[in-house]
């Protein structure tokens, strides 16, 4: 059954570069979180949509407001008539009403609630428009150089574009900067307004010796499925960025067997560093044949 799975999902990967406007953008990067080492890549420096995974950058602002105390948690965020009219996903709050500044981060990682993110950037930002300058100049900062902000919240706009390399940077950032936030990404549901709200990162929790503990989802119909992963085995932490797939599914299933086999180690360094694996339609054949 392996077998024919792991069959599948080379198959899944044949799909060649995107052009069209309606074909999806499919890359993957695994990298060591503690230096930035990048153990496999496919596609990694191809430009699509990031969805729901630009909320990393909107709370890498937030954890840096607070870090600086320019905010607290306990601060209240009001809900503009802007914010509350943003399409789903929602946490559905209207306009006039408030929400505390930990809620909104569960709410930013937990329910990738559109709304709450507009109100955030607007709160940190005094404008949206101010809060997205904020994005891209962090972004910069951070030399993810094939990446443009639009919005903070990753709704679709063709104009914002980045990259599944530029998604690892991001996140690495997130658990190297403000580790003291990062446990807020293994959140899987909270409560505002005594309404449990649950999230759909399907991945979080132990498999086998690894742990899946952050960081984020995301989904518009321009980039497919999309997903960074961040996991720990023994003294090990890597970071996958999972773009472009078909089904949540089979984004969830690939990211599974890209971190099992990465900390393995069943790919030996010198096979890795081998031009021929940067050909990434064999990654599945090496992985067959070392009996995976």
């Amino acid at each position: 059954m392996l077998g024919r799975l792991l069959a599948a999902l080379g198959f899944f990967l044949t799909i060649g570069f995107c052009k069209a406007e309606n074909r999806l953008v499919e890359a993957a990067i695994v990298v060591n979180a503690r230096d930035g080492e990048i153990i496999y890549s496919y596609n990694a420096d191809v430009k699509t949509q990031p969805a729901s995974l630009a909320k990393m950058m909107t709370l890498l602002l937030v954890f840096k407001a607070l870090n600086r105390k320019k905010i607290c948690f306990s601060e209240m965020i009001r809900i503009s008539a802007r914010a509350a009219c943003q399409r789903p996903s929602v946490l559905g709050l209207k306009s006039g009403e408030s929400i505390s500044v930990r809620n909104a981060v569960l709410a930013l990682i937990v329910k990738s609630a559109n709304d709450i993110a507009v109100a955030v950037a607007e709160h940190i930002g005094g404008t949206e428009r101010n809060f997205v300058n904020m994005m891209n100049k962090e972004a910069r900062r951070l030399g993810m150089s094939s990446t443009v902000f639009c919005n903070p919240s990753g709704w679709k706009d063709p104009r914002q574009l980045t990259t599944a390399k530029d998604m690892a940077k991001l996140a690495r950032a997130l658990l190297l900067e403000y580790p003291g936030y990062y446990h807020l990404f293994s959140c899987k549901e909270f409560r505002v307004n005594n309404k449990c709200i649950k999230g759909h990162y399907d991945l979080l929790g132990r498999r086998g010796g690894i742990v899946v503990d952050g960081i984020k989802t995301g989904f518009v119909k321009a980039s497919g499925f999309n997903l960074a992963a961040s996991a720990v085995k023994g003294g090990t932490r890597l970071i996958t960025v999972v773009m472009g797939r078909k089904t949540g599914k089979e984004r969830d299933t690939l990211t599974d067997l890209l971190l099992k086999k990465s900390f393995s180690r069943l790919i030996s360094r010198e096979i890795i560093l081998k031009s021929s694996l940067i050909n990434k339609r064999n990654f599945y054949r090496v992985l067959l044949k070392n009996n995976v």
